[in-house]
């Protein structure tokens, strides 16, 4: 008797750890008082969360974030130099709304101007980078647009480099999500200028309105936005134990109400999903057979890593399945697609990835080819 009661208390207490480490139920998003928001896994990809995404919206000063995405680009490539010596247009200096104090007339090195328009967010310094690197401002809308297109952003179109209101001036809150985690890939180092609280030029301190910085400090960017028109705007990422979400919220009352609603959704993101790293860039899956190379078989991977994101409990039930072409014959270049991974959550299929050759396969001698030839024959 004894003995079995010791059995039904372990087989209990097994239960029980199982149940402590099932899947959290999750609930729906939480309810939030803007024109449109969405809330994105900055890994994976996967919308937590969104209401009217695609639905076009004044950007404000998120407009901002694009400006700056060139601007970092440029000064990747040497078109623009950090301490290189801006000019200061009438155009610029006459500027409405925010303001980063800039003179006309003055010239001020392009590290300084990219701060201005990040944490003060002034239009005349970000109108004075515009015009050095399209030379017209309206020129340089036209580079935004290119910009855009290139980032899949298919609802966007914008006039000016600054966020004023424009009769073609708009975006989604889906699309500000793209540009938001493109800027946190594809600049890194410069993406922390977003995080900075106040910086001072010429005497003069001006400080982020970005309020979450202050009430969270896994928040590290991204940027305000505000017009009449557009209500009060703002693009979040914060990141917490190894997990980046980002959030972007369009059209609320007030400045308060944009930090509430944007603390909302990360926290809902974060207290109920999480993100597991299924494979790493180039990281062998297959290696299936070649015919006629000159190796006889060839590893396949992924080009970048992969990851998925969960309900938090669920990260035991993925799993992988791979499959690759039949039959691989050489030559096999570096940018042909030879198999496909798939990544499966419980019974679900969450995510198909292309797999490419980690190395090229050239064509082998002749007598490979001969054998592999005749091999090919009878498959």
């Amino acid at each position: 008797m004894q003995h079995r009661r010791r059995l039904a208390f372990c087989l209990l207490s097994t239960i029980a750890l199982a149940a402590a480490h099932a899947a959290v139920p999750i609930p729906k998003p939480p309810a939030i008082s803007a024109r449109a928001h969405i809330l994105v896994d900055y890994d994976s990809g996967r919308v937590l969360a969104e209401q009217n995404a695609d639905e076009r919206m004044e950007p404000a000063s998120l407009t901002k974030v694009m400006t700056a995405y060139i601007a970092f680009d440029a000064l990747k490539q040497g078109r623009l130099k950090p301490d290189e010596q801006v000019p200061i247009s009438e155009h610029a200096w006459r500027s409405e709304g925010s303001r980063s104090f800039v003179q006309v007339g003055t010239r001020i090195p392009a590290e300084v101007l990219i701060k201005g328009m990040i944490v003060q967010s002034g239009n005349d310094a970000t109108i004075a980078i515009a015009e050095r690197l399209g030379g017209t401002e309206d020129a340089f809308a036209q580079m935004m647009n290119a910009y855009a297109q290139k980032l899949g952003m298919k609802n966007t179109h914008f006039d000016n480099s600054t966020g004023l209101p424009g009769a073609t001036h708009y975006t989604t809150a889906r699309d500000m999500s793209l540009l938001a985690r493109a800027v946190i890939r594809d600049f890194p180092r410069q993406y922390g200028l977003y995080s900075l609280r106040e910086f001072v030029w010429n005497n003069i301190r001006q400080q982020n309105r970005n309020g979450l910085l202050e009430r969270d400090p896994s928040v590290d960017g991204i940027k305000t936005g505000h017009t009449q028109s557009a209500g009060y705007c703002l693009a979040t990422s914060a990141k917490r134990d190894g997990m980046r979400l980002v959030s972007i919220v369009f059209g609320t009352a007030s400045m308060r109400a944009r930090e509430d609603a944007s603390a909302a959704l990360l926290n809902y993101g974060f207290t109920f999903y999480e993100t597991v790293k299924v494979k790493g860039h180039g990281e062998t899956v297959l290696a299936p057979r070649v015919y006629k190379g000159a190796e006889d078989h060839v590893a396949i991977a992924p080009r970048g890593d992969v990851f998925v994101t969960v309900g938090r409990g669920d990260a035991a039930q993925v799993k992988t399945g791979a499959t690759a072409k039949e039959p691989l014959v050489a030559p096999l270049a570096l940018d042909a697609a030879l198999g496909e991974m798939t990544v499966n959550v419980g019974a679900e299929t969450v995510a198909r990835v292309p797999l490419y050759p980690v190395k090229a396969v050239p064509e082998g001698g002749w007598w490979t080819r001969m054998i592999d030839g005749a091999a090919l024959m009878w498959r």
